[in-house]
């Protein structure tokens, strides 16, 4: 099913030069950008807790972290 966006005129001719580039659709462009690049943020994030795993201070936040949530949890749900 096609949905329709709204973005900019800049993106837009971006995403058209792209396209052009690699004769292939809107669709196939977004859709390989959006695999081939996962999210920074989260891989990022990801890189800091391997480092920190291990690390006394942050086990003993961690499992204060899990006991709120778990309460909150319980409280809210």
């Amino acid at each position: 099913m096609a949905k329709t966006l709204m973005i900019s005129n800049e993106v837009y001719n971006k995403l058209k030069r792209i396209k052009e580039k690699r004769n292939e659709s809107f669709s196939n462009v977004l859709n390989s950008m959006i695999e081939d690049r996962p999210n920074k943020a989260y891989e990022a994030l990801g890189k800091v807790v391997a480092v920190l795993k291990g690390d006394k201070e942050y086990d003993e936040i961690r499992k204060d972290m899990e006991k709120r949530w778990k309460e909150w949890g319980k409280r809210y749900a």
